[in-house]
């Protein structure tokens, strides 16, 4: 997907009883009320809540989020719906999101007031993105792709029970209307999928009746005298295309394998889905392996190109940043008051001009000097740096086991899983002597690079790196307030004492902390911060971990593919190659798992239990295992 910087809405307040876009001559709604509209249109208008009663999931998807009134009045129905479905996912499609500040003007007034200041609360920086916003425990969820249509139109994967079509009137936002989103319509359209719009223009009607959808005229309301609805009824459906179909119903127990933050964070975003999970690791305790240092980073990237590895990077830390937030108040120990990554090519001129082409918010990154660095660090720095406001570090351990404290989620430590089993449609797991230790329809396996080998995948699609960090026995002389990063680390911990590193080393199985790695790390660290922050740290502690990257730094998460199936004709993308089914990658989270984890996990779990995906397909197919194949 090529993304495009995000332009905020122009609104005019001026006329209290409807905002109108000068940009489209157009208002936002009726002069009779949004609710009024979006309950008389929307909702009635696609059977609801009638239709949602008694379903595990419902999902709806809006073309224009506007001003989010439509989101907030079918947000209110379901709160008020005692027989609701279980889970509500809301799809829009907003190019022109509102500033933070016109939303909270646009609901000073809401019917929803509640629900209008968390929705203000959560709302995302401006970035072409999706972004998903979690609302009542998860259990409510918006997904609000921000960019052009016509990009996302090809992008997301859901099924959807319920279409909202709400741009502006189609002879001033003809793009809204014209037939690639029609044609939208009808791949994402579940079966029965229902349409409502308040257009009765005849260029709408015939739109839907060509994708598929039996068109009827209703009364219309505040002034208009009818609406359009429709019904998904195609006479011919063509198959879902490979890599893109969505179970019709989700499991209801799956295990993992690997207790750090690949498994903990998969387990958290299953039982989210209402899936329980049982999490096994070779250890007693868990976050036992790289996932156990005392502390990590987690921040976004700024690329030139903006490819797969920051878009991935940014969409990751961003649904990362709420989480570490929440951990972090509830007592884990950590910092989010930002994140220095110094920048040793690039002077600031172009830092800031590669700022500008790609539009990216200041709440994001900002480029800054050298001076205005230190300031933010108050530490002496010698390079311009990029600052990632929402960024900062963590102590994963205690991440780890926060999540693994989820309700759905049961540990099982000490407990050794020599090979996997496909069996009458269960997963097994088996110990040395063969017996069966668990099994479930879906398993995930996060064990890092023994992930390969109980897959029976080619264990080059990793690399085991040795990294060795360390820390100091008291507070440094001048410990910067936030992380600093380039090539390696310092950050300041809870006690004050700095922590730096890491080591990278290949086919170094050495377990054993060394004096020459903490040399090593000493020696980065005063390149970042000055030698004389250095002075009196004393003596060093340090722990070794192993880490599991990719050749081309991109994590492998996704269905386990089928090495011995006869590959079809075409298979020139790895969504087309077979799978083995229920069996699911999440490793090769190399340095960046703090910021990844949460979303390739949320990834997994809405393939499995068939919510909308909550990142665009082709990043999908940039993480895909099946890559490798394509590739070789």
């Amino acid at each position: 997907m090529r993304t495009t910087p995000i332009a905020v809405a122009k609104v005019d307040f001026s006329d209290p009883a409807t905002a109108r876009a000068p940009d489209f001559d157009d208002i936002y709604h009726p002069r009779s009320g949004a609710f009024a509209q979006a309950q008389h249109v929307f909702l009635a208008g696609n059977g609801l809540p009638g239709r949602w009663r008694a379903r595990p999931r419902f999902t709806i998807l809006e073309t224009g989020f506007g001003l989010g009134n439509n989101f907030l009045a079918t947000w209110a129905a379901w709160r008020q719906d005692p027989a609701r479905c279980e889970r509500l996912f809301f799809v829009s499609i907003e190019k022109y999101p509102l500033a933070p500040a016109d939303l909270v003007r646009a609901h000073a007034a809401s019917p929803a007031p509640q629900l209008a200041q968390q929705l203000i609360g959560a709302w995302p920086l401006a970035t072409c993105n999706l972004h998903t916003l979690d609302f009542e425990a998860g259990r409510v969820r918006l997904l609000l792709a921000l960019g052009d249509m016509h990009a996302w139109a090809r992008e997301l994967v859901a099924r959807v029970d319920a279409f909202y079509l709400d741009g502006f009137a189609p002879a001033r936002n003809p793009a809204m209307w014209d037939r690639g989103v029609f044609a939208m319509l009808a791949r994402l359209a579940a079966p029965d999928a229902t349409v409502a719009t308040w257009s009765a223009a005849h260029a709408v009607r015939a739109g839907l009746r060509s994708a598929g959808f039996e068109v009827h005229a209703a009364p219309g309301s505040g002034g208009k005298r009818d609406i359009t609805l429709a019904r998904f009824a195609p006479r011919f459906l063509p198959p879902a295309p490979p890599g893109r179909v969505l179970p019709n119903a989700a499991p209801t127990h799956a295990l993992v394998i690997g207790g750090g933050l690949a498994g903990a964070s998969a387990a958290r975003a299953l039982a989210q889905q209402g899936i329980a999970c049982t999490v096994f690791d070779r250890h007693a305790a868990p976050a036992a392996e790289a996932s156990g240092n005392p502390a990590g980073l987690f921040h976004g990237a700024v690329m030139g190109h903006d490819g797969p590895h920051a878009r991935l990077l940014r969409a990751a830390a961003l649904a990362a940043a709420p989480l570490m937030r929440e951990a972090i108040a509830s007592g884990v120990a950590g910092c989010c008051d930002g994140l220095l990554r110094l920048e040793s090519r690039l002077a600031l001129p172009a830092m800031q001009g590669l700022l500008d082409h790609q539009a990216l918010p200041p709440q994001y990154v900002q480029a800054l000097p050298v001076a205005a660095a230190a300031q933010i660090a108050a530490a002496r720095l010698s390079q311009p740096a990029w600052f990632y406001p929402g960024g900062g570090w963590i102590d994963p351990a205690a991440l780890v086991r926060r999540w693994l404290a989820c309700a759905g989620v049961t540990w099982r430590g000490a407990t050794s899983v020599q090979r996997i089993a496909h069996h009458g449609g269960l997963w097994r797991l088996l110990d040395a002597a063969g017996e069966v230790i668990a099994e479930a329809p879906l398993l995930v396996l996060a064990n890092a690079s023994d992930a390969l080998r109980l897959a029976g995948l080619p264990l080059q699609w990793l690399q085991r790196q040795r990294g060795q960090v360390s820390w100091s026995d008291h507070a440094a002389a001048s410990a910067p307030r936030i992380p600093v990063a380039s090539g390696g680390y310092v950050l300041t911990l809870g006690s004050g004492a700095l922590l730096f590193g890491a080591t990278h080393q290949v086919g170094d199985d050495d377990p054993a902390a060394r004096d020459s790695d903490h040399r090593a790390n000493r020696a980065k660290a005063a390149l970042l911060i000055g030698e004389n922050a250095l002075s009196n740290v004393g003596t060093l502690h340090g722990r070794v971990g192993w880490r599991a990257a990719t050749p081309d730094r991109l994590p492998l998460v996704g269905r386990v593919p089928e090495l011995h199936e006869r590959r079809p004709s075409r298979a020139d993308a790895p969504r087309l190659l077979p799978r083995r089914a229920g069996l699911w990658l999440h490793s090769g989270l190399g340095s960046r798992g703090l910021t990844t984890a949460t979303l390739c996990a949320e990834l997994i779990a809405a393939q499995v239990s068939g919510a909308p995906w909550p990142m665009e397909a082709d990043l999908v197919d940039a993480i895909d295992p099946a890559r490798w194949l394509v590739r070789t």
